[in-house]
């Protein structure tokens, strides 16, 4: 007698039909003749289905438990709507409706239409549509997440006291409360101390008896990139940020020799860090840099090509030399570069570099400490992806803020191409940027070349925000963004001063205060009036150097005080 090992059918995981299993069974068991034996084995075999098809779970209570965990990370970090924890103010979902697009005769009946659309409702809430009084959300971050731009960049254009820092801190404090970490590199003023303080973020101060900033020190998280599993990533990590910090380096010797180094220069420096630090592991300082020059090491000698002659090789790296004594303790930056760093960027926590005590005057002071801290923050950026990439972590969003961006242009070409370069790449490296300035007229450099980079800047920005601004100060705006004349009208409108205000004698407001137009490309431009609560103002007042004055008292013709 042949005997067939027949299984009953397999029944959905999610809802098992005990009855199919029992009726399957019975009709086994009548067509075939089974021994005992055999229909035992049957039997525990479907009770075995059984029990596997409860244990599983349904499609709903996967949802719950996807739901549930969900929930619980939430406590650890915003997620894109905020906090969701009690008193946490999670923002609702309010899915938008279907959009679509025909001419005029084929929506004959809507057409013309009885109300104008809204602009997408996806971002930061920013104000009033000037025209509509609708709600005008934006940002460049969520919108380019929603695919409504195609890069996470954004500038802003207007005269000095319109507003523009306070629609940037508006942005800021909405995106920080979403998960978006903030990083402001460079504040001269300083407009972004307060807010970041208000966050509970770093502020680290940069200047002559201030700290030290080492440059060639990028940060405590390099050392977590020996724990990529994968030796191909692990070994590329590390390649790049021995090029980062040759770029920080290179930049700051060029910026005081105020030259392009000469290949062999180059090379010198790369070779010097190679023989000082080749394990990433100790980050030396500028002394020990030329120190190690000056000593005519042979792997030196060799890329110098002294052809055994020490006075030849002196001549190849007196420059080297002679930059790395002005970085030192007893140059002109004192020892701000020349002393292991004093407080490290922490990933994830929001910060500014408040450089406010560099004289505005010391140009070449100003422009080292910027080209520092962005190199700086921009690696300890890049340092996070490649961990996030290779461990399999979450990857943190940060926003750059470059405000008053004209001071960094002004102090060195050098700013300008590296800004260029960090333009180009913020994308792939999950970095959304705001730069902003007063007109285009910041822009034009001391040559062409090096405007029409800087022009560059604005041209491939996803969003521009249009203050007021003057005729004369527009620059090459109309061809790149096809203002209308109604839109040119209420730009050169709003740059007028307020005048006098005859009711109470004081300074009234100017008409352009909080006003932008929102330019995408050569779309229409949306008009909105910013709005600030009032817990904004403690953070928004850019007046402080005058306001925390006291007043100078109003004395009578015969010199008492009143």
């Amino acid at each position: 007698m042949t005997v067939l090992n027949l299984k009953p059918k397999r029944v959905r995981a999610s809802k098992p039909n005990r009855k199919e299993l029992r009726d399957a069974q019975e009709d086994l068991g009548r067509s075939m003749r089974l021994t005992p034996k055999e229909a035992t084995a049957l039997q525990r075999q479907i009770a075995q289905e059984e029990r596997a098809a409860r244990k599983r779970p349904s499609a709903v209570r996967q949802w719950m438990d996807n739901t549930a965990a969900a929930r619980a990370k939430t406590l650890e970090k915003p997620g894109p709507r905020g906090w969701n924890v009690e008193g946490g103010g999670p923002t609702g979902y309010v899915e938008p409706p279907v959009e679509a697009q025909g001419t005029s005769v084929q929506v004959c009946g809507l057409w013309p239409f009885v109300a104008g659309s809204s602009s997408p409702m996806v971002g930061v809430p920013l104000g009033n549509h000037l025209r509509r009084g609708t709600t005008v959300c934006a940002d460049p971050i969520m919108w380019f997440l929603a695919n409504l731009v195609l890069q996470p960049s954004a500038f802003v254009l207007g005269r000095p006291g319109l507003g523009k820092s306070s629609l940037m801190r508006r942005i800021v404090t909405v995106l920080q409360a979403w998960g978006v970490t903030p990083l402001v590199l460079s504040d001269t003023k300083p407009d972004y101390v307060p807010l970041i303080r208000a966050m509970d973020g770093q502020v680290i101060e940069v200047a002559r008896g201030r700290g030290h900033l080492n440059p060639l020190d990028l940060g405590p998280l390099v050392q977590h990139l020996r724990e990529i599993p994968d030796p191909r990533q692990r070994h590329a990590a590390l390649e790049e940020m021995r090029g980062r910090r040759l770029t920080i380096l290179s930049g700051l010797i060029s910026l005081v020799l105020d030259r392009k180094l000469e290949a062999h220069e180059t090379a010198l420096l790369s070779e010097t860090m190679r023989v000082l630090d080749p394990d990433l592991e100790n980050a030396p300082v500028i002394g020990d840099v030329g120190r190690l020059i000056e000593s005519r090491h042979d792997r030196l000698r060799a890329i110098a090509l002294d052809r055994g002659d020490d006075g030849h090789y002196d001549k190849r790296v007196a420059g080297l030399l002679d930059a790395c004594m002005a970085l030192g303790p007893n140059g002109p930056f004192s020892d701000l570069f020349s002393a292991p760093t004093s407080e490290h960027l922490q990933p994830g926590v929001p910060a500014v570099f408040d450089i406010s005590g560099i004289d505005d005057g010391d140009k070449t002071m100003g422009a080292a400490v910027q080209t520092v801290c962005w190199g700086l923050g921009s690696a300890m950026v890049s340092a996070e992806k490649h961990l996030a990439t290779g461990t399999g972590q979450d990857q943190r969003h940060y926003l750059l803020i470059m405000d008053e961006m004209w001071r960094m242009l002004r102090a060195s070409e050098q700013m300008v191409y590296f800004l260029d370069s960090l333009t180009r790449l913020n994308r792939t490296l999950g970095i959304g940027q705001i730069m902003c300035t007063h007109t285009m007229g910041d822009l034009k450099l001391s040559s062409d070349h090096l405007t029409e980079i800087a022009w560059g800047f604005v041209e491939r920005s996803a969003m521009v925000f249009l203050g007021g601004l003057a005729e004369r100060e527009m620059g090459n705006l109309e061809e790149v963004f096809m203002l209308s004349q109604d839109e040119k009208s209420m730009i050169t409108d709003w740059s007028a001063e307020g005048g006098i205000n005859p009711d109470t004698n004081r300074a009234a407001s100017p008409p352009g205060l909080g006003k932008f137009i929102l330019k995408i490309g050569k779309k229409p431009g949306i008009p909105f009036q910013s709005v600030m609560t009032s817990i904004e103002g403690t953070v928004n007042d850019t007046n402080q150097a005058w306001t925390k004055n006291p007043r100078p008292r109003d004395r009578t013709a015969g010199g008492s005080a009143r």
